[in-house]
């Protein structure tokens, strides 16, 4: 299967998009702001003039006097050169009275019809002012009153060019700001590009070597200790665990092959032997019994195998747990081996703690790890030798030791014998009937309990097998 490579993909147009779009509110959105604010702020200022003129020196204008009306018209075009704008006084039918840039003839002046500044709802309007200009301009006015009533209104022209030229200069700052943070952002795209999508990759083509079978492939995204690299070890660590537990099961599958040929082999070879002659009628007694042996050995490894089977299988091992006396429990499961113990002048020696010992557990299930230890103790024993079956009690916990005077189990191979099938080359002459699984089935059944099981042994001196169970509460109260 191809990866498709669209995730890089859909990162960088969602920046090229971030982009556009940071352009586009720029030069529209924030540019009619800044034009709005850089208007008002310069309608504002040239008010305040209009509002002085209009108290200080534009009645004078109506006044026939000429002495005052020449000094009035002096102090306005000084306020033109100062402002650098335009100072007209129109009355109230839109006759312009005076003009600080034009001189006005008293016949003829220029009148605006559509003159009226209530109409706006505000003290400046911003355009051609009735067709007086061929240019954008901003006109601001202040009521001119006498006798308090509005007898004409100051108004003061500036070009709108001035506006645009600093809207356009702070435009170009926002661009350049704008320009630098996307340029800083590609620090954002490389850190995930480096730090994520190309150890992503690597992760995918893990992913895609493993569903292969290529279990020894390594994602190979370095000493990391972040998110992604715990993926990468995760995913090491799942490929390591299935490789293990494929070659577990083919070691699985040789080790039942290997345990179900060899009766089926000596089955078939002595019925063999029997049918066209080669072992003679007087020795069938002998040879069936053989037999028998080998098909007690196949059924109690059909057995065992299904045992494990519903061990782990889908819920686990299902326990009765109830209070029990573990001291009884041993004791009738030694009683068991009286037959095979007088025939080897085995003894087994029961060291307990107690008349009685009570422990929470399922007692068939315990009771089947005591058989299956004692019966591994007993196989492996020397002739006139002794098994202690001891109990000791520490921390609410009960301690159930089985030890014996056998064979030993090599060093190197104590960390192996609850492994299925695993047999020590020691053990193989002496474990006949023996298939590798009852240390198996212990360790199973000793942790669904939560409990553990330890063991230790000397090659040539013995071993001994010890395992937990928790106190019952019914001991505990006692």
């Amino acid at each position: 299967m191809k990866m498709r490579r669209t995730l890089y993909l859909k990162f960088l147009a969602a920046y090229l998009l971030f982009g556009c779009l940071s352009v586009i509110m720029v030069s529209t959105f924030t540019s009619n702001m800044i034009l709005r604010r850089l208007t008002r702020d310069e309608a504002s200022s040239l008010y305040r003039e209009a509002q002085l003129i209009a108290s200080n020196y534009a009645v004078q204008i109506y006044d026939n006097k000429d002495e005052s009306k020449k000094a009035a018209v002096y102090q306005l075009k000084a306020i033109d050169t100062y402002i650098s704008a335009p100072v007209w006084i129109i009355n109230n039918n839109g006759k312009v009275l005076f003009n600080s840039r034009e001189e006005i003839n008293p016949e003829n002046p220029p009148v605006y019809e559509n003159f009226d500044p209530t109409a706006s709802g505000s003290y400046y309007i911003t355009g051609d002012f009735f067709g007086a200009f061929h240019e954008e301009t901003l006109s601001v006015f202040s009521p001119i009153t006498s006798n308090f009533k509005v007898i004409g209104y100051v108004v003061i022209h500036t070009t709108m060019r001035d506006i645009h030229d600093s809207r356009n200069e702070i435009l170009n700052i926002s661009y350049i700001t704008m320009g630098m943070i996307l340029l800083l952002s590609l620090i954002i795209l490389a850190t995930f590009t480096f730090i994520v999508y190309h150890p992503l990759n690597r992760i995918t083509k893990a992913a895609e070597e493993y569903a292969k079978g290529n279990l020894t492939y390594d994602a190979q995204t370095g000493e990391r200790h972040d998110e992604m690299g715990y993926l990468a070890g995760t995913l090491n660590y799942m490929a390591s665990e299935i490789a293990r537990s494929e070659d577990n099961q083919k070691k699985f599958i040789a080790n039942v092959s290997h345990d179900f040929r060899s009766p089926l082999t000596s089955i078939r070879g002595y019925l063999v032997a029997m049918i066209d002659g080669t072992i003679p009628q007087e020795l069938y007694e002998k040879y069936l019994k053989i037999v028998v042996n080998e098909t007690e050995r196949l059924t109690k490894l059909t057995n065992g195998l299904l045992e494990l089977n519903a061990f782990n299988s889908r819920g686990g091992l299902v326990l009765e747990m109830a209070d029990f006396d573990v001291n009884g429990v041993i004791k009738r499961t030694a009683e068991t081996f009286g037959g095979i113990c007088t025939e080897k002048k085995i003894s087994i020696e029961l060291i307990l703690t107690g008349k009685t010992l009570f422990v929470r557990a399922d007692m068939s299930k315990i009771q089947q790890v005591l058989y299956n230890l004692l019966d591994n103790a007993i196989k492996f024993s020397h002739n006139n030798s002794i098994i202690k079956i001891e109990t000791t009690e520490k921390n609410e916990k009960i301690f159930v030791s089985v030890k014996d005077q056998g064979i030993g189990i090599p060093k190197d191979s104590v960390d192996r014998v609850f492994d299925r099938f695993y047999k020590t080359d020691l053990s193989r002459g002496k474990d006949k009937k023996g298939t590798g699984l009852g240390l198996s089935i212990v360790k199973e059944i000793v942790q669904a309990h939560n409990e553990n099981i330890n063991v230790i042994s000397t090659e040539g001196v013995g071993t001994e097998f010890i395992f937990t169970l928790s106190k019952s509460k019914r001991e505990l109260k006692a």
